[in-house]
């Protein structure tokens, strides 16, 4: 069965700040969605952002997915502006990604930065390295499409342990161009097993306005298992990963603006 992600825009609530988030959910589908403890997690855990990135959607029916979403059930108060499938067409390097990215450029009223793109991105582990490396591609080739340069790149990169070893780094150009900023740093650790320590689940930021806006040491793991209580054997259960979020600053003065709700779909 065939994994996906979704990009939740939840909505903006009443907080000081936007929340953006990026969880791999791992293998969410009806087996997991049928149980009450876990979908209460999972929607507490969502239900924390204002844009939601979920990764490893393994629902062909989408019963697990509108159930989730009955229960969240929020308003979006953050225009979607356009939204691409990236599927590379350059001669020689047809298989860049496993699972293409899909690209979201966002207008928000809301925030002292107005504008925004997400990538998000959840790469083959034994492939990680070319993957990341091969994001530095998709930005030149967005940002000349839609002349923007504020860039938010986020997900399950495997950028850790054997996946990504620290020798390889070098040969990451969205790595070594001083002008991306990673706010999940290679100490962190995103995963739930305390027999890991792995900074798989990563953010990454392109744009002074955009980077400007970020509010200060907000890049985090939500560790739910020890905020809800669980042991590890019930967080285990939600997940294998941490999510990973970090927050902008709301103008002190905006706008109120409804919008329909939106999910944006990666295959």
């Amino acid at each position: 069965m065939k994994l996906v992600s979704l990009l939740f825009v939840l909505g903006f609530t009443k907080a000081a700040t936007l929340r953006i988030c990026s969880f791999n959910v791992q293998s969410f589908g009806e087996a997991k969605g049928s149980k009450p403890e876990v979908m209460d997690v999972i929607v507490k855990v969502v239900s924390r952002c204002d844009i939601m990135l979920l990764m490893e959607i393994k629902d062909n029916s989408d019963r697990v997915i509108h159930s989730l979403m009955a229960k969240l059930n929020r308003r979006q108060l953050v225009a979607v502006r356009n939204s691409y499938q990236y599927l590379d067409d350059q001669p020689g390097d047809v298989d860049a990604f496993s699972r293409e990215p899909f690209i979201v450029w966002f207008t928000s009223l809301n925030t002292e930065v107005t504008d925004f793109v997400i990538v998000p991105q959840h790469t083959t582990p034994e492939a990680a390295v070319r993957e990341i490396d091969e994001l530095y591609d998709v930005y030149l080739d967005v940002r000349q499409k839609w002349n923007t340069e504020n860039f938010i790149f986020m997900g399950d990169f495997n950028a850790g342990c054997s996946y990504v070893a620290k020798k390889y780094w070098k040969d990451i150009r969205l790595r070594t161009n001083q002008d991306f900023v990673w706010l999940i740093e290679n100490k962190v650790d995103t995963t739930v097993k305390s027999s890991t320590n792995c900074a798989y689940d990563r953010i990454v930021l392109h744009g002074e306005n955009l980077i400007n806006s970020v509010v200060p040491d907000s890049a985090v793991v939500f560790d739910f298992m020890k905020s809800y209580g669980l042991s590890e054997t019930q967080a285990l259960d939600v997940s294998d990963h941490y999510p990973v979020e970090f927050q902008i600053n709301r103008l002190k003065s905006s706008p109120r603006r409804a919008k329909s709700s939106h999910i944006a779909r990666s295959g």
